[in-house]
């Protein structure tokens, strides 16, 4: 039975690293994020709360053309945000992209508010009136008449610009529209 001598058995370890491939996706996502914010505007990148060493990266990158150089500057500023927080600037951006959606939605529905109050008259003013109470039924009559008016002398659109900004305004104001 000594023939069976029990060795010291020695575990094993290995290093564990991170998966290159993941890394390699991880600074691809970090790259397309930062791209996105470079092409904000100053007051824009401010909403994001970035430190100001990647704030003035990405103005500097702002500035140069598609060349060798901004994509080295891209770089650099994808290498300073691997250090923030990525699931916060993300929403902040998708919050400033719902927001442009939800106001060029509410531009096209002043546009067919416009349009249908000027070709319709007073079914569409009804409308008008029933969807949003606190219209002014008196300031619309007279901006369509002054708009239809301006028409039929073939003058500048000057008051159905000023229906169209009524009417804007109007949908802006209305928390459910």
């Amino acid at each position: 039975m000594s023939e069976f001598i029990e060795e010291d058995w020695e575990e094993e370890t290995w290093a564990i690293r991170p998966n290159k491939s993941q890394l390699k996706r991880d600074i691809a996502e970090i790259s397309s994020l930062s791209e996105e914010i470079s092409q904000l505007t100053a007051a824009q990148i401010e909403k994001f709360s970035l430190p100001d060493a990647v704030v003035v990266a990405l103005e500097a990158a702002a500035k140069m053309p598609a060349k060798s150089a901004r994509k080295r500057q891209m770089k650099y500023v994808t290498s300073l945000m691997r250090n923030e927080d990525l699931d916060a600037i993300q929403e902040t951006l998708d919050k400033m992209k719902a927001k442009s959606a939800h106001a060029a939605r509410e531009l096209h529905q002043a546009e067919r508010w416009r349009d249908r109050l000027l070709s319709e008259d007073t079914q569409a003013l009804t409308d008008l009136l029933n969807q949003f109470p606190s219209a002014e039924a008196q300031q619309v009559r007279q901006l369509m008449r002054n708009a239809k008016k301006e028409a039929s002398l073939s003058k500048p659109p000057k008051n159905s610009r000023l229906l169209f900004r009524y009417l804007r305004e109007l949908i802006e104001a209305t928390p459910e529209h």
